[in-house]
């Protein structure tokens, strides 16, 4: 989401099927929660599978991890390395 990684989504099933011109295609099927994440910058990429553990941002867990804060301020703090 604009530069960065804001959240994270489950993605629960994969449902093939063949469209109306006959070319197969899948639905993506995520849970419906979607888990705030401490802003980190981030080109786009294609899953959490190709972050190594250590890369991976940690979940927002309260007002008192800076979730209430707006975006702009957050990722400024995060640059700074206050969050």
């Amino acid at each position: 989401i604009k530069g960065g990684v804001q959240c994270r989504q489950r993605l629960v099933d994969i449902r093939p099927f063949t469209d109306g011109e006959g070319i197969g295609r899948c639905h993506l099927v995520f849970d419906p929660q979607v888990v705030r994440t401490q802003w980190q910058p981030r080109r786009p990429f294609q899953g959490w599978r190709y972050l190594v553990p250590a890369d991976t941002p940690t979940d927002l867990g309260g007002a008192d991890a800076g979730e209430e804060l707006p975006l702009n301020l957050r990722r400024e703090l995060s640059e700074l390395g206050l969050l």
